[in-house]
């Protein structure tokens, strides 16, 4: 019999830019620390960790962790793209809800550098590969940097098939920065209004401006995840679980018929929304607040429609009437998202849940979604996984 799983405790530190954060490991252990005090439980009650990153060396879990304590628990290291986060969670969920641990902890940290995102191993075969093989065989090929020309890809096909204009996407990017000026943690905190997005520098002509992609960010965050057993034996915190939860990785669409939309995770996050709706009874109709992956304003406009927030192609209407922000029909990255809050990669999927579990609480402050009672996750990472979590109060 699956067990009911609470999140207990989350703990994040600011978000900074590269350069201007301690180290990973420094980070990581702040985190955990703010989570564990969250939630009223000492470390040596945690039965099981996993930590995520993407740029680190093995074990750099173990090395954030034994800055908190050295209990000799399994410690695993997850990296999973930039959905490394959530499948941390997916994990701690899965060892209570099976019986395994009583108490879980993920934890995701990344200390990062400036510039665009690249490959470590330059002598083996890439993992975005055949990514990079499908956008080629649609728009050729390009100097432009990886992550900016599969997620602008995306915004470009959308533009094509349904009309969109560019204007969509600074009005996005506009809105993130209205709500991380809410956010004491986010990197960027200053507002911008879509007329500024659109007139910052280009970087693709016709397809994207520099304020429509998220800046590299150091961070970290953490949750504790707990059983109903163990929270009425500790008196842990039970106002906020995980009502159900869905992973997903790449299938043939992805590669085939030349939808760049699908290159960038659209058919993994509809068949993880839909899985996740169906085992949960609860439908986008029911949904209070999201926090999806908008690593680039253009993926926020696509994954609108793959979690069924609004239909297919109708994403612009969607944004202009307003339906992604306070007043509308959802609240859509309360934090100010990865575009204003900021994406240290391995951190995100675990900033996503604070965020989430702070809302649900009704402890969001100048940024709390008023009567918020079921929220939305959408966690992506390119080569590919996607997770899309249900948190209720």
């Amino acid at each position: 019999m699956k067990r009911k799983v609470y999140v207990a405790g989350v703990g994040m530190i600011p978000f900074a830019k590269p350069g201007m954060s301690e180290s990973y490991d420094k980070m990581g252990a702040a985190a955990t620390r703010l989570a564990l005090e969250d939630a009223g439980v000492e470390y040596d009650k945690v039965e099981q960790a996993y930590a995520s990153f993407i740029y680190g060396d093995t074990c750099s879990g173990q090395r954030a962790l034994y800055e908190v304590g050295l209990s000799g628990i399994p410690i695993f290291n997850v990296n999973n793209a930039c959905a490394s986060g959530s499948s941390a969670i997916y994990l701690a969920r899965q060892a209570i809800e099976s019986g395994v641990a009583d108490i879980a902890l993920a934890v995701g940290f990344e200390q990062m550098v400036p510039g665009a995102l690249g490959a470590v191993f330059n002598d083996r075969p890439s993992t975005a590969g055949r990514f990079v093989e499908a956008t080629d065989a649609v728009l050729g090929e390009s100097d432009l940097p990886l992550a900016l020309r599969i997620f602008g890809g995306a915004g470009w096909d959308h533009m094509k098939r349904y009309g969109t204009p560019l204007e969509s996407f600074a009005k996005v990017r506009a809105k993130a920065s209205r709500h991380a000026a809410r956010n004491p943690l986010a990197v960027f905190r200053k507002e911008v209004t879509a007329d500024e997005v659109m007139a910052d520098q280009v970087i693709w002509p016709g397809v994207m401006t520099r304020l429509m992609a998220c800046p590299p960010t150091c961070g970290a965050a953490a949750a504790i995840l707990c059983s109903e057993e163990a929270a009425n034996k500790y008196g842990l915190d039970k106002r906020v679980w995980i009502a159900g939860q869905a992973m997903t990785t790449d299938a043939a669409d992805t590669f085939e018929g030349g939808d760049l939309r699908r290159v960038v995770g659209y058919g993994m996050a509809q068949r993880a929304a839909n899985a996740l709706y169906e085992a949960t009874g609860v439908g986008p109709d029911d949904i209070d607040v999201v926090e999806l992956h908008d690593c680039f304003a253009h993926n926020e406009l696509v994954v609108y429609e793959a979690l069924g927030l609004c239909p297919e192609g109708g994403a612009a209407k969607f944004i202009d009437d307003g339906d992604n922000s306070y007043g509308g029909r959802y609240v859509v990255n309360p934090s100010g998202g990865l575009l204003s809050k900021g994406h240290p990669i391995g951190a995100t999927g675990l900033a996503q849940c604070f965020e989430l579990t702070q809302q649900l609480r009704g402890a969001a402050d100048a940024r709390q979604v008023e009567g918020a009672r079921v929220a939305l996750q959408h966690n992506l990472g390119v080569g590919g996984a996607c997770v899309v979590t249900m948190y209720r109060s």
